[in-house]
């Protein structure tokens, strides 16, 4: 029993990472109909912002608390223009064009940004500066066997926080509606006086900058980063976009953390090397009895 409360613990945290990623997969899917191949790179860049922000701040005498704090709101500015700036530069043009031309962008997107961080940062993995208070050593011990770090602690509450902010935000506000609306069909938002490339744009902006917080937070996880970490992470992510229901918001939270849980537990009862089989089968076997996915119903209706 306490293992099997373990690999939940240690699950969720990584459902979490999976969760925040896939968000962005299923609003850009929900709005445009691609599938950013690009996404899981902007995780990768939030990780390297992180890095960089603590290597330059670490030894200025600034608490450890607030430095966590600036590197979370650095990355994922930052991530978040990157977005932005990919979406302006390359899929805003190619709308009408065939969804082939988006996927094939999508695709030389990530390869750019894969190999550019490549060669300005190298390709062997980089350790990120140590913090103190989110080292393992530091944790709530539940039970004899059973310990929940400070680190995992912080990951849970930062990830229901945004996740249940941009529940909200599209499902409350104006702003969401217009994204909703857009969704539904992007003629009749133009129709209806709706700014279709400024709503791209923010939908680019929120998904980006959720993929940067999750980058930041695994780097200080872990701690380590390495240019082609967006490449897997991103792959599960999408994954579990599918089986939430792609273009589904809280189908994306729920695929997300059972992923997280199905990467644990196979790592922990069975073994690493059979995580992608149990993953990637749960995939095909959800689609073969629900080909919308678990929360899926018609993309058109939803973000």
């Amino acid at each position: 029993m306490n293992e099997f409360l373990q690999y939940t613990l240690n699950g969720l945290t990584v459902g979490a990472f999976y969760a925040l990623v896939a968000l962005g997969y299923t609003m850009v899917y929900g709005i445009i109909r691609l599938i950013n191949f690009a996404h899981g790179d902007f995780f990768m860049v939030g990780g390297f912002l992180a890095l960089g922000v603590l290597s330059l701040l670490a030894n200025g005498g600034m608490p450890a608390g607030v430095l966590v704090v600036v590197a979370l709101v650095a990355a994922t500015a930052v991530t978040g223009a990157l977005g932005v700036a990919s979406a302006r530069i390359v899929y805003l043009p190619l709308l009408k064009a065939p969804q082939l031309s988006l996927l094939v962008s999508a695709l030389g997107l990530s390869l750019a940004v894969e190999y550019g961080t490549a060669l300005s940062q190298g390709t062997g993995f980089k350790s990120v500066p140590h913090i103190g208070f989110l080292s393992a050593e530091n944790a709530i011990q539940l039970t004899d066997s059973v310990r929940l770090t400070y680190a995992q602690l912080g990951i849970f509450g930062v990830s229901v926080v945004l996740m249940a902010a941009l529940f909200f935000f599209v499902q409350r506000t104006v702003t969401g509606t217009t994204m909703r609306t857009l969704a539904m069909d992007q003629d009749a938002a133009r129709l209806m006086g709706i700014n279709v490339e400024r709503t791209i744009l923010l939908t680019f902006l929120i998904g980006a900058g959720l993929a940067g917080t999750a980058g930041t937070m695994y780097a200080l996880y872990y701690p380590q980063v390495n240019f082609l970490m967006g490449f897997l992470l991103g792959l599960r992510a999408f994954t579990a976009a599918v089986i939430g229901g792609i273009g589904n918001i809280p189908g994306a939270m729920v695929g997300g953390v059972i992923i997280g849980l199905l990467e644990s537990y196979a790592t922990g009862y069975v073994s690493g090397r059979w995580t992608d089989v149990v993953v990637f089968g749960t995939l095909i076997a959800v689609l073969v009895v629900r080909p919308s996915g678990l929360l899926g119903e018609r993309v058109a209706e939803r973000v």
